[in-house]
């Protein structure tokens, strides 16, 4: 079995809701699906776009891959208060905890609990968060076309 570094890998095995990506059963298909070059600078917050590299990969890319994540699995979305005020967003899914976008932070301990709730409402009122989700989202989609016909 495959290991991964993010946090809550070994629970992230509830089956996608939807069959609109093909190829992404579980969150752990999504995570190799966007580790695969789908996460790029375009997708990472602009705030953070000098620090991200091929190597860091899931720097800036939280809220628009937990939203994403949530279309694909239900669920919602939860951050965690970040010190310069911004949140760090991961998903929770029928108790199942998982934050594919964890690996940014290294060794740093987050709490995963009593934690807000997350709204793409508000998220997504930022143009450049919602044009960066898009972008994704339509990254994903064009792999899982592309696999279905290969």
């Amino acid at each position: 079995m495959k290991t991964y570094r993010f946090y809550g890998w070994e629970q992230a095995d509830v089956p996608a809701r939807t069959d609109a990506y093909r190829g992404i059963r579980t969150p752990l298909d999504l995570y190799d699906a966007l580790s695969a070059g789908l996460w790029r600078a375009e997708t990472c917050a602009p705030r953070l776009r000098d620090g991200w590299t091929p190597e860091n990969r899931t720097l800036g890319q939280c809220s628009i891959t937990a939203f994403l994540a949530q279309d694909i699995f239900g669920g919602r979305v939860y951050g965690i208060r970040r010190p310069d005020g911004n949140y760090h967003c991961y998903n929770v899914v029928d108790g199942h905890v998982f934050d594919l976008t964890s690996e940014q932070f290294g060794d740093e301990k987050l709490s995963y609990a009593d934690n807000p709730e997350q709204l793409r409402e508000t998220h997504f009122a930022k143009e450049e968060k919602r044009l960066r989700y898009e972008l994704l989202r339509r990254l994903l989609a064009e792999r899982c076309a592309g696999e279905s016909r290969g």
